[in-house]
């Protein structure tokens, strides 16, 4: 994907590039995505690009419309306009089943039993969609929970807890995963860890689409970024080693008229 800064109402970043070159192959991609409620448009026009086997960072003030775009990927947000393909196939309700069976997602707090171990709470899982119990084993010794044995997880840190939840989106062997601030209230610890699982995913043939406030995270773990502000998709480029990525994010919601 080539570096692009994207159009928008208010204006527009100067010196755009050329759009990223056709024939890429992509995990994710959007054609005039568009969320309305009522009179609001809460995301307008978008055209994301999300690369196969890269972790992409999604940025952008709150309330600019990252967690409608990641559901209206999942197909949990039914889209006003335009179209959504994720790994292929285009998300519409009559195949979203289908399509969500090669993807796996952390939207907003884990979704867990309290009263059940980590191998418990996976074990709901395999059974119900038959996957062959031995995957749990994997799975925990991915997200290094291998080793909490009886203890429920009501009872783990937040860190273990959204290592869990990845557990559970992994669980199905996805190929694209798509988390949601999963740094929100961790420790300092429990990021670095977070961003290590995150890294090691494309090794593992997974593409993971991140959103998250702390811009230094990104810029540890991702490999493309997409800006949005205002609901629109203002900036989209691969991220160059050692650029200042709070530096670029500030720049462009200057220039496209909106507070960071």
């Amino acid at each position: 994907m080539t570096s692009q800064v994207l159009e928008r109402p208010a204006g527009t970043v100067e010196g755009a590039p050329a759009p990223a070159a056709s024939g890429e192959s992509l995990a994710v991609s959007t054609r005039g995505l568009t969320k309305r409620y009522g009179d609001a448009t809460v995301v307008d026009d978008m055209d994301l690009e999300v690369p196969e086997g890269a972790v992409y960072g999604f940025l952008g003030p709150n309330g600019a419309g990252k967690s409608t775009t990641m559901k209206m990927l999942l197909g949990l947000v039914h889209a006003s306009g335009g179209e959504a393909v994720v790994l292929g196939r285009e998300m519409t309700p009559d195949n979203r089943l289908e399509v969500l069976r090669e993807v796996g997602s952390l939207i907003e707090a884990p979704s867990c039993y309290p009263h059940l171990t980590a191998r418990e709470n996976l074990l709901v899982r395999t059974t119900l969609l038959g996957i062959p119990e031995g995957r749990i084993d994997e799975v925990l010794e991915t997200v290094d929970l291998k080793d909490t044995g009886s203890k429920r997880a009501g009872r783990f840190s937040l860190g273990m807890k959204q290592r869990l939840g990845i557990a559970i989106a992994l669980i199905a062997s996805p190929r694209l995963l798509i988390l949601d601030e999963p740094t929100n209230g961790l420790d300092p610890i429990g990021i670095e860890e977070l961003r290590g699982l995150i890294r090691s995913f494309p090794k593992r043939g997974i593409t993971v689409i991140v959103s998250s406030h702390i811009l230094g995270e990104v810029e540890q773990t991702a490999d493309d970024i997409g800006i949005i502000t205002g609901g629109r998709l203002a900036y989209q480029a691969p991220l160059q080693r050692g650029q200042d990525l709070e530096a670029l994010f500030m720049d462009v919601c200057r220039r496209t008229g909106v507070a960071a």
